[in-house]
């Protein structure tokens, strides 16, 4: 098990790639949260098979359609025992 902390950047809010990113996700098995963030850029935190995040980071490089990704990045974390992938919605 691995935990993966990415921020992708580039036209990555409003495309769906929240809800993208979580169908991956569980389609994966792999189990973290995904938020927006104030400066238009996507982040989110994954912890799964090394194979799985490897799968999910790929998706990251791509997004769904509409998006137009320029950047990813990510560190490893420390494990946080998710028991979900979950979408992180903004508190207004």
């Amino acid at each position: 098990m691995k935990h993966l902390n990415i921020t992708i950047t580039g036209k990555v809010q409003g495309v769906y790639y929240r809800a993208t990113c979580k169908a991956v996700a569980d389609q994966l098995g792999v189990k973290g949260f995904v938020m927006n963030q104030p400066n238009g850029s996507v982040y989110l935190e994954a912890e799964g098979e090394t194979f799985a995040l490897e799968a999910l980071l790929a998706f990251c490089h791509e997004g769904p359609d509409r998006a137009e990704v320029e950047k990813v990045s990510s560190v490893e974390g420390t494990l946080r025992a998710f028991q979900n992938f979950e979408v992180v919605k903004k508190k207004k």
